[in-house]
Protein backbone atom coordinates (compact mmCIF):
# COMPACT_ATOMS: atom_id res chain seq x y z
CA UNK A 1 0.00 0.00 0.00
CA UNK A 2 1.63 3.77 -0.96
CA UNK A 3 1.67 5.29 2.19
CA UNK A 4 0.76 9.47 1.97
CA UNK A 5 3.82 11.74 3.45
CA UNK A 6 3.05 15.14 4.22
CA UNK A 7 3.72 18.02 2.39
CA UNK A 8 7.19 20.10 2.75
CA UNK A 9 6.24 23.36 1.66
CA UNK A 10 4.73 24.51 4.96
CA UNK A 11 0.84 23.53 3.50
CA UNK A 12 -1.48 21.31 4.46
CA UNK A 13 -1.04 18.95 1.54
CA UNK A 14 -0.46 15.59 1.56
CA UNK A 15 0.96 13.84 -1.73
CA UNK A 16 1.34 9.99 -2.84
CA UNK A 17 3.83 8.85 -5.57
CA UNK A 18 1.39 7.48 -8.60
CA UNK A 19 3.24 3.95 -10.48
CA UNK A 20 4.71 6.31 -13.06
CA UNK A 21 6.51 8.53 -10.60
CA UNK A 22 4.15 11.54 -10.53
CA UNK A 23 3.52 13.19 -7.01
CA UNK A 24 -0.08 13.75 -6.64
CA UNK A 25 -1.39 16.15 -3.91
CA UNK A 26 -4.64 16.30 -1.60
CA UNK A 27 -5.88 18.12 1.00
CA UNK A 28 -7.23 16.09 3.92
CA UNK A 29 -9.87 18.33 6.29
CA UNK A 30 -12.80 17.15 8.55
CA UNK A 31 -13.57 14.12 10.60
CA UNK A 32 -15.32 11.03 10.25
CA UNK A 33 -16.18 8.03 7.26
CA UNK A 34 -13.16 8.76 4.21
CA UNK A 35 -14.36 10.76 1.53
CA UNK A 36 -12.21 11.08 -1.54
CA UNK A 37 -13.24 13.93 -4.23
CA UNK A 38 -12.01 14.09 -7.82
CA UNK A 39 -12.69 17.60 -9.48
CA UNK A 40 -13.10 17.37 -13.65
CA UNK A 41 -11.82 19.23 -16.35
CA UNK A 42 -12.17 22.62 -15.29
CA UNK A 43 -9.69 23.75 -11.60
CA UNK A 44 -7.87 21.63 -8.94
CA UNK A 45 -8.94 21.07 -5.31
CA UNK A 46 -9.94 24.32 -4.76
CA UNK A 47 -12.91 24.19 -6.64
CA UNK A 48 -14.91 22.27 -3.24
CA UNK A 49 -14.56 25.63 -1.66
CA UNK A 50 -17.25 27.59 -3.88
CA UNK A 51 -20.55 28.05 -1.88
CA UNK A 52 -18.99 26.02 1.07
CA UNK A 53 -19.15 22.44 -0.15
CA UNK A 54 -16.24 21.39 0.88
CA UNK A 55 -17.08 22.75 4.65
CA UNK A 56 -19.94 20.83 4.40
CA UNK A 57 -18.84 17.45 3.39
CA UNK A 58 -16.00 18.30 6.17
CA UNK A 59 -18.80 18.30 8.96
CA UNK A 60 -19.39 14.77 8.40
CA UNK A 61 -16.84 13.03 6.29
CA UNK A 62 -12.56 13.06 6.76
CA UNK A 63 -12.63 14.83 2.99
CA UNK A 64 -9.05 14.07 0.52
CA UNK A 65 -9.50 16.45 -2.03
CA UNK A 66 -7.48 15.41 -4.87
CA UNK A 67 -5.41 17.70 -7.04
CA UNK A 68 -5.56 15.88 -10.43
CA UNK A 69 -1.97 15.52 -12.14
CA UNK A 70 -0.94 18.70 -14.08
CA UNK A 71 -3.22 20.77 -11.73
CA UNK A 72 -2.52 22.46 -7.93
CA UNK A 73 0.13 21.37 -6.38
CA UNK A 74 0.03 17.97 -8.16
CA UNK A 75 3.24 16.57 -10.59
CA UNK A 76 2.93 16.13 -14.06
CA UNK A 77 4.35 13.94 -16.91
CA UNK A 78 5.72 14.81 -20.26
CA UNK A 79 3.24 12.11 -21.82
CA UNK A 80 -0.62 12.37 -20.85
CA UNK A 81 -3.07 9.56 -20.95
CA UNK A 82 -6.15 8.84 -19.02
CA UNK A 83 -4.98 5.87 -17.77
CA UNK A 84 -2.46 7.91 -15.54
CA UNK A 85 -5.02 9.51 -14.19
CA UNK A 86 -6.70 6.51 -12.79
CA UNK A 87 -3.42 5.04 -11.21
CA UNK A 88 -3.60 8.56 -9.62
CA UNK A 89 -6.71 8.19 -8.08
CA UNK A 90 -5.98 4.57 -7.06
CA UNK A 91 -3.10 5.64 -5.13
CA UNK A 92 -4.43 8.04 -3.33
CA UNK A 93 -7.58 5.71 -2.20
CA UNK A 94 -5.17 2.57 -1.50
CA UNK A 95 -3.31 4.82 0.69
CA UNK A 96 -5.85 5.22 3.16
CA UNK A 97 -5.96 3.14 5.74
CA UNK A 98 -10.14 2.19 5.33
CA UNK A 99 -12.70 1.48 2.44
CA UNK A 100 -13.76 4.92 1.20
CA UNK A 101 -16.80 6.73 -0.55
CA UNK A 102 -15.15 7.98 -3.99
CA UNK A 103 -16.71 10.75 -5.55
CA UNK A 104 -16.06 12.29 -9.85
CA UNK A 105 -17.58 15.27 -11.17
CA UNK A 106 -17.30 15.27 -15.11
CA UNK A 107 -14.14 14.11 -16.11
CA UNK A 108 -13.62 13.30 -12.77
CA UNK A 109 -16.13 10.80 -12.63
CA UNK A 110 -14.72 9.06 -15.37
CA UNK A 111 -11.80 8.84 -13.77
CA UNK A 112 -13.46 7.52 -11.10
CA UNK A 113 -15.63 4.95 -12.87
CA UNK A 114 -12.50 3.55 -13.93
CA UNK A 115 -10.73 3.54 -10.94
CA UNK A 116 -13.31 1.53 -9.11
CA UNK A 117 -12.26 -1.27 -11.46
CA UNK A 118 -8.93 -1.02 -9.72
CA UNK A 119 -9.14 -0.88 -6.35
CA UNK A 120 -10.90 -3.36 -3.33
CA UNK A 121 -10.97 -0.69 -1.08
CA UNK A 122 -14.16 1.43 -1.87
CA UNK A 123 -17.73 0.91 0.00
CA UNK A 124 -19.02 3.56 -1.72
CA UNK A 125 -18.90 5.34 -5.63
CA UNK A 126 -20.51 8.68 -6.41
CA UNK A 127 -20.69 10.20 -9.96
CA UNK A 128 -21.54 12.62 -11.14
CA UNK A 129 -22.42 12.74 -15.02
CA UNK A 130 -19.47 10.34 -16.48
CA UNK A 131 -19.30 10.20 -20.12
CA UNK A 132 -20.56 6.71 -21.25
CA UNK A 133 -22.97 6.88 -24.37
CA UNK A 134 -22.61 6.88 -27.68
CA UNK A 135 -19.07 7.20 -28.64
CA UNK A 136 -19.57 9.29 -31.76
CA UNK A 137 -21.55 11.59 -30.48
CA UNK A 138 -18.97 11.98 -28.02
CA UNK A 139 -16.03 12.51 -29.86
CA UNK A 140 -17.48 14.94 -32.20
CA UNK A 141 -18.73 17.02 -28.69
CA UNK A 142 -15.58 17.22 -27.91
CA UNK A 143 -13.61 17.13 -31.03
CA UNK A 144 -15.86 20.81 -31.78
CA UNK A 145 -14.88 22.07 -27.66
CA UNK A 146 -11.20 21.37 -28.51
CA UNK A 147 -11.28 23.58 -31.77
CA UNK A 148 -12.74 26.23 -30.17
CA UNK A 149 -10.49 26.03 -26.58
CA UNK A 150 -7.17 25.47 -28.05
CA UNK A 151 -6.87 29.03 -29.42
CA UNK A 152 -7.38 30.46 -26.34
CA UNK A 153 -4.22 28.13 -24.83
CA UNK A 154 -2.16 29.00 -27.43
CA UNK A 155 -3.17 32.87 -26.62
CA UNK A 156 -2.50 31.92 -22.67
CA UNK A 157 -5.89 33.37 -22.50
CA UNK A 158 -6.94 30.75 -20.07
CA UNK A 159 -9.59 32.07 -18.06
CA UNK A 160 -11.31 32.96 -20.89
CA UNK A 161 -10.91 29.18 -21.98
CA UNK A 162 -11.92 28.29 -18.25
CA UNK A 163 -14.61 30.81 -18.77
CA UNK A 164 -15.81 28.91 -22.08
CA UNK A 165 -16.03 25.86 -20.24
CA UNK A 166 -18.37 26.39 -17.99
CA UNK A 167 -20.48 28.51 -20.70
CA UNK A 168 -20.15 25.32 -22.72
CA UNK A 169 -22.05 23.44 -19.73
CA UNK A 170 -24.72 26.17 -19.75
CA UNK A 171 -23.51 27.01 -15.94
CA UNK A 172 -26.30 30.25 -15.32
CA UNK A 173 -24.63 33.60 -15.54
CA UNK A 174 -25.10 34.64 -12.05
CA UNK A 175 -23.53 31.92 -10.92
CA UNK A 176 -20.80 32.24 -13.54
CA UNK A 177 -20.38 35.70 -11.90
CA UNK A 178 -20.72 34.57 -8.57
CA UNK A 179 -17.92 31.96 -8.95
CA UNK A 180 -15.77 34.75 -10.53
CA UNK A 181 -16.26 36.80 -7.24
CA UNK A 182 -14.96 34.42 -5.36
CA UNK A 183 -11.12 33.88 -3.79
CA UNK A 184 -10.81 30.50 -5.22
CA UNK A 185 -11.35 31.54 -9.02
CA UNK A 186 -8.47 32.81 -9.98
CA UNK A 187 -6.85 28.93 -8.91
CA UNK A 188 -9.47 27.32 -10.38
CA UNK A 189 -9.53 29.39 -13.80
CA UNK A 190 -5.62 29.03 -14.20
CA UNK A 191 -5.19 25.02 -14.62
CA UNK A 192 -7.36 25.73 -17.88
CA UNK A 193 -4.12 24.87 -19.91
CA UNK A 194 -4.62 20.95 -19.05
CA UNK A 195 -8.14 21.22 -20.86
CA UNK A 196 -7.40 20.29 -24.29
CA UNK A 197 -5.60 17.07 -23.53
CA UNK A 198 -8.32 16.48 -21.18
CA UNK A 199 -11.18 16.68 -23.83
CA UNK A 200 -9.35 14.78 -26.50
CA UNK A 201 -9.03 12.07 -23.76
CA UNK A 202 -12.50 12.22 -23.29
CA UNK A 203 -13.14 12.05 -27.09
CA UNK A 204 -11.50 9.32 -27.14
CA UNK A 205 -12.82 7.03 -24.38
CA UNK A 206 -15.09 4.12 -25.38
CA UNK A 207 -17.08 2.93 -22.71
CA UNK A 208 -18.10 -0.82 -22.58
CA UNK A 209 -20.78 -1.67 -20.48
CA UNK A 210 -19.47 -5.54 -20.51
CA UNK A 211 -16.04 -4.49 -18.48
CA UNK A 212 -18.31 -3.15 -15.59
CA UNK A 213 -20.90 -6.15 -14.91
CA UNK A 214 -19.28 -7.62 -12.16
CA UNK A 215 -18.63 -4.37 -10.04
CA UNK A 216 -21.02 -4.63 -7.27
CA UNK A 217 -19.78 -1.52 -5.36
CA UNK A 218 -22.95 0.27 -4.32
CA UNK A 219 -22.75 3.57 -6.87
CA UNK A 220 -24.74 6.56 -6.87
CA UNK A 221 -25.34 7.84 -10.15
CA UNK A 222 -26.00 12.21 -10.01
CA UNK A 223 -27.37 14.17 -12.99
CA UNK A 224 -28.86 17.73 -13.41
CA UNK A 225 -32.30 17.64 -14.65
CA UNK A 226 -31.08 20.46 -17.27
CA UNK A 227 -28.12 19.12 -18.58
CA UNK A 228 -27.52 18.63 -22.24
CA UNK A 229 -27.97 14.99 -23.42
CA UNK A 230 -24.81 13.48 -24.19
CA UNK A 231 -24.30 13.89 -20.25
CA UNK A 232 -28.15 12.43 -19.29
CA UNK A 233 -27.15 9.16 -22.01
CA UNK A 234 -23.59 9.00 -20.25
CA UNK A 235 -25.20 8.67 -17.10
CA UNK A 236 -27.93 6.26 -18.21
CA UNK A 237 -25.37 3.56 -19.82
CA UNK A 238 -23.24 4.08 -17.06
CA UNK A 239 -26.05 2.90 -14.73
CA UNK A 240 -27.27 0.17 -17.22
CA UNK A 241 -24.29 -1.15 -16.94
CA UNK A 242 -24.18 -1.83 -13.14
CA UNK A 243 -25.42 -4.07 -11.18
CA UNK A 244 -25.83 -1.96 -8.02
CA UNK A 245 -26.22 1.59 -8.91
CA UNK A 246 -28.75 4.17 -9.02
CA UNK A 247 -29.60 7.77 -10.26
CA UNK A 248 -30.84 10.58 -8.82
CA UNK A 249 -32.05 13.26 -10.71
CA UNK A 250 -31.77 16.97 -9.47
CA UNK A 251 -34.29 18.62 -11.35
CA UNK A 252 -34.07 22.78 -12.91
CA UNK A 253 -30.36 22.19 -12.39
CA UNK A 254 -27.29 21.07 -15.23
CA UNK A 255 -24.14 20.14 -15.25
CA UNK A 256 -22.71 22.28 -12.76
CA UNK A 257 -24.92 21.63 -9.93
CA UNK A 258 -22.25 21.58 -6.87
CA UNK A 259 -22.37 25.16 -8.19
CA UNK A 260 -26.05 26.08 -8.46
CA UNK A 261 -27.59 23.81 -6.01
CA UNK A 262 -24.67 23.24 -3.60
CA UNK A 263 -27.16 22.39 -0.28
CA UNK A 264 -28.98 19.73 -2.45
CA UNK A 265 -25.32 18.39 -3.71
CA UNK A 266 -24.17 17.75 -0.66
CA UNK A 267 -27.11 16.24 0.89
CA UNK A 268 -26.86 13.53 -1.57
CA UNK A 269 -23.27 12.49 -1.17
CA UNK A 270 -23.57 12.30 2.62
CA UNK A 271 -27.13 10.25 2.47
CA UNK A 272 -25.33 7.59 -0.35
CA UNK A 273 -22.44 7.91 2.45
CA UNK A 274 -24.27 7.28 5.48
CA UNK A 275 -26.46 4.06 3.82
CA UNK A 276 -23.04 2.37 2.83
CA UNK A 277 -21.00 2.69 6.68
Amino acid sequence: MAEATPSDTGTEMERVTSPDGTEIAFERTGSGPPLVLVHGAGGDHTVWEFFGVRSTLADHCTVYAIDRRGRGESGDADEYDLEREVEDVVTVVDAIDEPVTLYGQSYGALCALEAALRTDDLRGLVLYEPIGGDADLTRSMFDEALAEIQPLIDAAEHEQAFVFLLQAVELPPETLDAVRSTPAWQEVAFGADKLPREFQAEGEYEFDASRFATMTTPTLLIEGGESIELFKEGTKAVNDALPNSTIVTIEGHGHGVNLTAPDRFTDEILSFSSETE
